[in-house]
């Protein structure tokens, strides 16, 4: 019987790919903390104590440092959402998802990224890795969506992508901001109350 012996990845590789990682972590907390307008490569190559060229290396562009992270938060949602019960009700795993995304934000770990940036936009399209990852994220999430509609746990007057835009809205909510510079809520407590006013909505019950 054959067996494939395990790929050696030279040390020199592994050095390369401990770097980028280390660029990509960076990235992330610059992009959750001052949004991507506001970072800068200089901060970038500061923050992993590399220099601006030696960075360049890695990530050409302020666009690409950028992508990656989105791929990195991208790949992450997809483990979580295939680590969720298959035996789950749908809405249990609709909400499962938002207070993940929440709880992400939170703690800083979710990237800001503009709506509006024709540049930015671009190199997000032409990412295989991010566009496979957000397709399977909305085809995952999208099924939930109507089989909880069809089930009478979702309003099933909204269109799906109206659902599923306002769970990807969950992401950069800045409601969960506010509440958490007023210092008066948990984050548990913050995720609870968004949670309610997203499925229940504001009407008194």
């Amino acid at each position: 019987m054959n067996t494939l012996a395990p790929v050696k990845v030279s040390f020199k590789a592994q050095m390369h790919l401990a770097r980028e990682d280390a660029i990509v972590q960076a990235v992330n907390r610059l992009l959750a903390e001052k949004g991507f307008d506001a970072m800068t490569v200089d901060e970038v190559a500061a923050e992993v104590g590399i220099a601006k060229a030696s960075l360049y290396k890695h990530f050409p562009s302020k666009e690409d440092l950028a992508c990656a992270a989105m791929v990195r938060v991208m790949r992450r949602a997809q483990a979580f959402l295939k680590s969720l019960p298959d035996t789950a009700a749908p809405i249990d795993n609709i909400k499962a998802v938002a207070r993940w995304v929440m709880a992400l934000n939170l703690a800083g770990e979710m990237p800001t990224l503009p709506s509006e940036n024709s540049s930015l936009r671009g190199t997000l399209i032409q990412s295989r890795d991010y566009m496979d990852g957000l397709i399977e994220i909305s085809d995952m999430l999208g099924g939930w969506i109507e089989a909880a509609q069809a089930q009478g746990t979702l309003n099933p007057g909204l269109p799906a992508i109206v659902v599923l835009y306002t769970l990807y809205a969950r992401a950069c909510d800045p409601v969960l901001e506010f509440l958490k510079a007023a210092g008066q809520h948990t984050d548990a407590q913050i995720v609870d109350l968004v949670m309610s006013t997203c499925f229940e909505g504001l009407n008194a019950r």
